[in-house]
């Protein structure tokens, strides 16, 4: 028997991919979200054989992060394992045409949840020590722009810095943090960003080969499972069809006045 992991976003996607990964390994899991019907189903099928706390949670909470870390039954309190995962992306059109709404969503999701867990749980993983790990799900957006990732991107830099900040940070605990960071992968992930939209969601996959959930949850298995002494700092997974693309070069006709002045 491993340690018990705690995930966040564990309702779908990436999450719940994880807690099945993590369950084949031995691990006994904390499976965190707010659809407590999609807990409770994750949780009836990986029980009995895997000890599992379904805990409905909104990460943007802190106050409600605190209580339910302070709270855990006694069984599930030594954590060995964070798995960050809980994030979104919204609005895939332009900056300018974007609900402001749309990026406090995004900013108190993937930044904000993400601290309030990490701060949460950091007095548990420091006190396992040696083997303890923080998974922190970012991706390529980080540090790969384009046209629509606006929020989104710049909530995914904030986890990959802080990621290596709180590197530094547990320097000596013993504690390791990685920053695991997918490409395009097929989840709902597409399909709460396009609000619903199947079509628009169907069309991010059309014609190529993305990850799957399974892709990325063998890679939190991976992690979890290095040797005490070994760190990885950021891991950057994506399909062999994705790679990267030319500047995109605005051009236009333009009038005699307008032309630039030779040097």
């Amino acid at each position: 028997m491993q340690g018990v992991a705690l995930i966040t976003g564990a309702t779908s996607g990436f999450g719940a991919a994880s807690a099945r990964r993590l369950a084949a390994d031995g691990w006994a899991l904390i499976i965190c979200g707010r659809r407590q019907e999609r807990l409770d189903a994750l949780a009836a099928e990986l029980s009995p054989s895997t000890p599992v706390l379904a805990l409905q949670l909104d990460v943007r909470d802190a106050a409600a992060v605190k209580r339910a870390i302070d709270d855990l039954p006694l069984e599930f309190g030594d954590i060995q394992l964070l798995v960050n995962n809980a994030g979104l992306a919204l609005a895939p059109g332009p900056a300018q045409a974007v609900d402001l709404g749309d990026w406090h969503t995004m900013i108190d999701t993937n930044i904000t949840g993400l601290v309030n867990v990490t701060h949460a749980l950091l007095p548990r993983l420091i006190a396992w020590g040696a083997g303890a790990s923080v998974i922190n799900i970012g991706s390529t957006a980080s540090g790969n722009p384009y046209p629509g990732s606006h929020v989104y991107g710049a909530s995914k830099a904030f986890v990959q810095q802080f990621s290596f900040n709180l590197r530094c940070d547990l320097q000596g605990t013993g504690v390791r943090v990685t920053d695991l960071s997918p490409g395009i992968a097929e989840t709902e992930f597409s399909l709460v960003r396009n609000a619903g939209n199947e079509t628009a969601a169907d069309a991010v996959y059309r014609d190529t080969v993305p990850l799957t959930a399974e892709d990325v949850a063998e890679q939190v298995a991976y992690i979890a499972a290095l040797p005490a002494h070994m760190n990885i700092n950021r891991m950057e997974v994506v399909p062999v069809r994705q790679a990267w693309g030319p500047y995109a070069i605005h051009r236009e006709a333009l009038s005699e006045e307008k032309k630039p002045e030779p040097a």
